[in-house]
Order: structure tokens, then sequence, then C-alpha cells
């Protein structure tokens, strides 16, 4: 054969092969997928190509597993590392319903959220294709004591500010709204510079646009006469129960307010080092959200900082702490919603409201839906429970009595519906009410 033919067959042959293992490039618009001229995406892996990049699905190559099946490291044929998560095999989801899922999903992008590549559909279980992180999640930081000083003030405040940041992404900017319903550490991946990326969507519900809650024991596939997409598969698991708001965990009710609180929750252990129960340690400090309430009532905030940071910024770490009770108040209406929680991390000048008791984790907590606002009611003489070092208080600024935010904030749980205008208004009146001017 002549050297040209045989080099021609050899480029073809490897072209071909390499086709096996690499993800299908994105089509733009025209005629292919929809024929409506938006964006089309050819999302799909082929089971064989992560079948070798995973060594077929080796546990050594096993990442750890969640509620929803295995997490593998992968290595694709270009040195790309990437993260697959094999999801159980009893999926109720038909091929149709699962891929507009991942459709969704790809239009979701945040430099706070892991990177979603594609799926793959082929045999009895899907499987989810992310972006790899080599740090893997926050708790084998947080909580392993030789990883632990890896993590200073400084890189914890940008962890919890990231957080943040990615859930009112979630929350607010992104082009579906989406409930996580499964924030905890061991779902936020850390990068090379231990940037947080909020990860696994498997818990995780796409609101229409006009809803503010879910009730998720007695309404399934539609709310409000529009479809209910879910992401992913099954219900919550028994291990993120420490974080899960009481509302929901008792009666189902879901609303963007249930990752308020778990976020509360996590905000906690990420100040203070541990995890949200622990049964090794005494009665008293066993459960962290009761132990930090405990502290706050005895002015003794401080005590909760993680031992092992030789150096924070105490007034950050009191912040962050009072914040944290905020989030977890057992009235929904009362914790403040991710706008407000970015707001208070962000400026100096923003003074936060003395929390209420919070919903302790373990027991059968009063919750109500009542409209009054943590950040918008009259809060007269409540002057924070400051500690420590510093004995610093802060007092808040807040006047008038009726809660116009929350009445008409589209994260409460309510049945109404509001239209962007009042939103907006009353953001502009929120922030006019509660920023202190230097």
């Amino acid at each position: 054969m002549h050297p040209s033919l045989m080099f021609l067959f050899s480029m073809g042959f490897l072209s071909s092969l390499c086709s096996c293992f690499e993800k299908r490039q994105i089509r733009r618009g025209g005629d292919e997928a929809d024929g409506n001229g938006e964006e089309s995406f050819d999302l799909f892996y082929e089971l064989r190509a992560l079948q070798i990049a995973t060594n077929f699905f080796s546990d050594l190559n096993q990442l750890g597993h969640g509620g929803f099946g295995p997490v593998y490291k992968g290595l694709m044929p270009n040195g790309q590392e990437v993260a697959v998560k094999k999801l159980s095999v009893d999926s109720r989801q038909g091929i149709k319903e699962f891929t507009n899922e991942v459709k969704l999903l790809l239009k979701i992008q945040h430099k706070n959220l892991v990177v979603l590549f594609g799926c793959c559909i082929e045999g009895p279980a899907k499987m989810l294709v992310y972006e790899y992180l080599p740090n893997k999640s926050l708790d084998c930081f947080l909580f392993a004591k030789e990883k632990s000083p890896s993590l200073d003030w400084t890189k914890r405040f940008q962890i919890i500010t990231g957080i943040a940041r990615g859930l009112l992404y979630l929350h607010e900017e992104a082009p579906v709204r989406i409930i996580h319903r499964d924030i905890k550490a061991g779902n936020i991946l850390l990068d090379e510079q231990l940037n947080p990326k909020i990860s696994d969507f498997g818990l995780a519900r796409l609101f229409p646009e006009d809803g503010t809650h879910v009730n998720t024991f007695k309404i399934s596939g539609t709310y409000a006469g529009s479809p209910l997409i879910l992401i992913g598969i099954g219900a919550a698991s028994t291990e993120c129960s420490g974080y899960m708001a009481p509302e929901y965990a008792l009666h189902g009710y879901l609303s963007v307010k249930a990752d308020v609180f778990s976020f509360g929750v996590l905000l906690l252990e990420i100040v203070s080092g541990r995890k949200n129960s622990d049964g090794r340690l005494s009665p008293q400090k066993a459960d962290l959200l009761s132990y930090a309430w405990g502290l706050f009532q005895e002015r003794k905030t401080l005590e909760l900082v993680d031992s092992g940071l030789e150096n924070y910024d105490a007034d950050e770490a009191v912040m962050c702490i009072q914040l944290g009770l905020l989030c977890c108040q057992s009235t929904v209406s009362d914790r403040p919603d991710m706008n407000s929680v970015n707001l208070s991390l962000s400026s100096d000048s923003f003074k936060l409201p003395r929390p209420g008791k919070p919903a302790i984790q373990g027991r059968v907590s009063r919750w109500t839906t009542d409209s009054s606002s943590a950040f918008t009611k009259n809060t007269t003489n409540a002057s924070s429970t400051l500690t420590g070092a510093t004995n610093a208080t802060c007092t808040t600024r807040a006047s008038g009595g009726s809660s116009f935010v929350e009445d008409f904030s589209r994260n409460s749980i309510s049945c109404s519906s509001m239209n962007e205008a009042v939103e907006n208004s009353a953001a502009t009146t929120f922030q006019a009410r509660y920023r202190v001017y230097s």
C-alpha cells in the first residue's frame, strides 16, 4: 500500500477510536436539535468510554459513595480528569426526562458550582460526568486533624462566602431556580486553591417561576398547574438529617429557606471545626446548634471557634456564628434569604438582629410561617450577644413593624405570587433599612 494511503488510513482509525472516548462537541443553533435557533447540547458520553476511563469502575478509582450511588475518578484519552457519578439502578425516570434535566443543569454555571460535562444513558445505570476536583470535599479537611491546619481563618471565611454566593446563584440568579436540599460539608468540593464548589444536585428541585414552596410529600410531578422537574432521584439520605430544616424533615415543606437552614448549620461547622453532632462529646456539647445557642446566651460566643486556629478575626467569627444562628431559626420567615446572607458577609456596615432560639436538632421544633421577618421586624434594644476578647456589641437599626420584605419575597413559604417590580422595591427597602454608613 502506498505510504500516503497508509498514513490516511491510520489517521482515520485513530480519529474513530478517539470518538469512542471523547464527549461530542457542542452543537449550536439552527437545524440540528430543537430547530428553535437556541443552543443545543450533544451531552452524551459512551458507556465504553467511561468504562475504560474509570478502569471499568474499579474500587481503586472510587472517590466516594453518596445517597445516589458511587462516584469514580476517570481519565479521558486527552488527559482530562473527570468524576463519574453512577446513579442508582432503580431510577424511575425515563430517558427523555433525565436528558431534559441534564440539559437544564448544563445551563447552570457559576464559579462556586461544580461543572457538569454531560451524561451517559447506556446500560442499566444512568451516569453524570463532572469536573474532577483533586482536594475532594470540605469534610475531608475540616474534620481531619492532619488537614484542618490548611484551613486558616482567612481560607474558612473565603469558603463561607463562596458557598453563600453559589447558593444565591441557585436561588435567584440561575436560569431556573434550584433548591439544593442537601447542603452539607460532604457536598462542598474544593479545587486546587481550596475554593469551594457546591456539588451533588441529586436532591435539587427546580421551581416554576411563580412558585414559592413545595410540599414534597403531597406534590408529585406538578405544582400550581406547572411541571415540577426533579434533578436526580430519590429522597434525602439519613446522613444529611443534621442539616435538614425542621419544616422539611417533619412536614415535607420545601422552600429556599430549607437551604438557608442547612447553610447555617454548615457555617457553624466551619467556624467550630467540628461536626454538627458528635456523640463523643458531653451532652452539653454533642449537638453543635444547641451548644452554639447556649454560648451565645452566656455571652461566650467565641468559645465556639475552632481551638486549632492560632489567629482569626474575632469580629468576623462572632458575625458568622450569629449569622449561623439566624439561618437556623425555627420560624421560617425569621431566617434571612441568601441575598441578605451575602450582604451580611460582604458589608462591614451591615448589622445583624439578635437571633431567637434556633430549631435544635433532634427535637420536634415548633415552626410557623407568620409574616414577621428577622430582617424587618422591630427589634428595639436587640443588642447582639457578642463575646470574648473583643466584648463587642452590635445593635440593629430596624424600625417599623410590618414585614414588607418577607411578605413580598418569593423565598418565603407562601402561596402567593408576586411580580419582579415588587421584589425589587422590597429589596431596596431592605437595604435602606439596614445599611449603616460610616
